[in-house]
């Protein structure tokens, strides 16, 4: 059961975080354990809940099922999202950039009118495909293509992607471990599931790494890696949704597969963290 009353309590945490963009129904959304209308209502509130905000709706779109990717897209331009972000499909993958690329031209023509990034997160789709490659090819065919979100490893891709075209696509880094190595390449924005409850750490580190203090800057990245390090031994989503929860922010429990710590790992959790300083690190 969806808990949609709890979206206006997170929207004001991440106003209160200093966050400006909301990604919907991406990877920590678990859209794939969610059926298609349940990710219409979800988005659907949060674009009734943003308006009048600073905050911007990205949706992601991506589904194992291109038509159903195609509603999803078409809904969120009627929302009038600021942009439409898909993965791809990962039971029966595409093989070659050429496939990959006419599934992602698929869901974008869906919405016309809205920016689409595709959304690389090869360790969780199995879909790894150069993304060099893929952005010369779909530059060509997707009108809408404004770049990557790219959650991958690869930094050598990387730094392709970000100089594809003399710059002309936006590549924000999913990779909130090393968002650091990403900004010393030339990274100018970041999507990430730990910034709904720690942004403070990524601001700072942000802000220490544009004025040159990199000590200051590798001592918040690695406060990161402590922090995903430990939600992970627990079962990542599950850990963080109950990190919401510890913040006043009821999300509720990841949904199966995934798992959730079960009373004794809550309190666990509770005192690493703050043995860690992680309450102190989102309050500085």
């Amino acid at each position: 059961m969806l808990a949609l009353a709890v979206i206006e309590r997170q929207a004001e945490h991440l106003l209160a975080q200093g966050l400006d963009t909301v990604f919907v129904c991406g990877s920590t959304g678990e859209s794939h354990s969610l059926t298609v209308d349940e990710r219409l209502a979800i988005a659907r509130r949060w674009a009734e809940v943003i308006r009048g905000t600073r905050l911007r709706l990205v949706v992601h779109v991506g589904a194992n099922c291109l038509a159903d990717a195609r509603v999803l897209a078409a809904d969120a331009q009627r929302l009038s999202a600021v942009a439409i972000s898909a993965l791809a499909p990962s039971y029966f993958k595409p093989r070659t950039v050429e496939l990959l690329v006419q599934c992602a031209a698929d869901i974008a023509a869906a919405a016309p009118a809205t920016p689409f990034y595709f959304y690389d997160i090869p360790a969780l789709t199995g879909v790894s495909l150069p993304m060099p490659e893929f952005l010369a090819l779909a530059g060509t065919r997707i009108p809408t293509l404004a770049g990557l979100k790219f959650t991958n490893t690869d930094l050598l891709a990387y730094q392709l992607c970000l100089r594809a075209e003399n710059g002309r696509y936006d590549v924000p880094f999913g990779n909130d471990e090393f968002v650091l190595a990403a900004l010393a390449l030339g990274a100018q924005g970041a999507v990430g599931s730990s910034y709904a409850f720690a942004a403070p750490v990524y601001q700072r580190l942000s802000a220490s790494f544009a004025r040159g203090d990199l000590a200051a800057a590798r001592d918040e990245q690695f406060r990161s890696v402590q922090l995903i390090q430990r939600l992970a031994a627990n079962g990542y989503l599950g850990a963080a949704k109950a990190v919401m929860g510890m913040l006043g922010v009821p999300v509720g429990p990841a949904r199966l597969p995934n798992g959730n710590p079960d009373a004794a790992a809550l309190v666990a959790l509770r005192r690493d963290l703050e043995v860690m300083g992680f309450f102190e690190w989102i309050r500085q």
